[in-house]
């Protein structure tokens, strides 16, 4: 038995001096590997960490619009300062910090409302709410001290303490009438003064302070309205009563000036006529001699009229006379004219008379022609009577009785009357 476990013991032993061998083999080859591909994975890891450490934390950044990048470095305490383009910073060595450059507005909401979280406590100790809106800035020539200075948030760890510790300071010392109405103006004033004097010291430079609405309680603001609404109409009375004082003084002046100016005007006539009087009477010294040649002037004119009007009537009766002995003379030529016509036509008509009368008997037939003739355009036929005695005119003749005739033949009739 004892040999058994002799000879177990001794396979056991055998059996790990080979594992022993194989794993040292192993291992050695394993080492030498190693030792072969240590450099790249070093080379590798290298670039790796640089690259991780270039991508989360850039060495070159960008300014903002409107800021200021601040680098400081961490071994000489040197500042240098960018404002536009980009600068080199190295993880590790520089610090950098960005400072608005452009005018900021700080609005606290905590006091803004009656039953906000930190309201205002006026005199009377009410709560109030403000409307509050602070305008600042940082001195961009104090740039590098402030960034030593400064925290991180200006705004939460320097604005809002400052501006509470003023504001609740100056609030309560007023009443709520003079916050809501009197004295809005003068407190935005104080404030505005106090905290540019407090901001100062930090190198923040304060532009204005704004107040808007004030937040009232409903109570209270219910019996403010009610106070406003009550002194409003007293005032309105107030300025009814002193427009009505006015308009009496008015109407008062206005019945003085007129007076004055009632006045003044019978005075200005009264004047006025006595310098008329007086010009009046200075003029009629001129005046009367003047009339007096006018008249004078005007009696001659008369007088030269009427000798004119005379000479003018006999100039006109003598130039009637002439033209009434011209005309007569003209109507005796003219009867004298008309008497010798006449005597002439008589005389042409005798003569003419006695060549027609020598025709007529020389030629008794004419008679007939002429009487023909002035009959042809009223009579067509003429019917002579019988016993005419061959002339058909003898019974218009006056005087000339018909010869009793031999009644022709019924040929000759005929042919006559054709």
């Amino acid at each position: 038995m004892l040999h058994r476990l002799n000879t177990l013991a001794a396979s056991l032993r055998n059996a790990l001096g080979r594992r022993r061998d194989a794993a040292a083999g192993t291992a050695a080859v394993a080492s030498s590997a190693l030792r072969r591909a240590l450099p790249p994975l070093l080379a590798l890891s290298a670039v790796t960490a640089l690259g991780y450490a270039v991508v989360t934390h850039p060495p070159v950044l960008p300014v903002p619009a409107g800021q200021a990048a601040l680098r400081t470095n961490q071994f000489s305490g040197s500042t240098t300062e960018f404002r536009n383009g980009s600068f080199l910073r190295l993880p590790g060595l520089h610090e950098v910090r960005y400072f608005p450059l452009r005018d900021q507005s700080y609005h606290p909401a905590a006091i803004a409302k009656a039953g906000g979280p930190a309201p205002l406590q006026s005199v009377e100790g009410l709560s109030i709410g403000l409307d509050l809106n602070v305008r600042w800035g940082l001195d961009a020539a104090r740039l590098p001290e402030l960034s030593r200075r400064l925290p991180d948030d200006i705004e939460a760890d320097v604005i809002a303490p400052a501006v509470q510790a003023v504001v609740y300071k100056q609030i309560a010392k007023r009443t709520v009438r003079e916050i809501f109405s009197s004295q809005r103006a003068e407190i935005a004033a104080a404030l505005e003064a106090e905290l540019r004097a407090r901001l100062a010291t930090d190198g923040i430079q304060l532009k204005s302070v704004q107040i808007g609405s004030v937040d009232l309680p409903p109570d209270y603001r219910r019996g403010m309205d009610s106070l406003l609404a009550d002194s409003l109409a007293s005032e309105r009375m107030r300025y009814t009563l002193e427009i009505a004082d006015k308009k009496v003084k008015e109407t008062e002046l206005q019945a003085a000036a007129d007076k004055v100016r009632r006045e003044t005007a019978a005075e200005a006539a009264g004047r006025e006529q006595i310098i008329a009087a007086r010009a009046q009477e200075e003029a009629m010294k001129h005046v009367l001699p003047f009339k007096q040649k006018l008249i004078e002037q005007r009696a001659l004119e008369a007088q030269a009229e009427s000798a004119a009007r005379i000479k003018q009537a006999e100039g006109q009766a003598q130039a009637r006379r002439i033209e009434i002995d011209a005309e007569a003379a003209a109507r005796q030529k003219l009867a004298d004219a008309e008497a010798y016509r006449v005597a002439q036509v008589g005389k042409a008509n005798a003569g003419q008379m006695a060549t027609e009368g020598a025709l007529l008997t020389k030629h008794p037939l004419l008679v007939q022609k002429a009487m023909a003739d002035k009959l042809s355009d009223k009579v067509q036929v003429i019917i002579a009577p019988p016993g005419s005695g061959g002339f058909i005119g003898n019974a218009l003749l006056a005087g000339v009785q018909p010869q009793p005739k031999a009644e022709p033949a019924a040929g000759e009739a005929a042919a006559e009357k054709e």
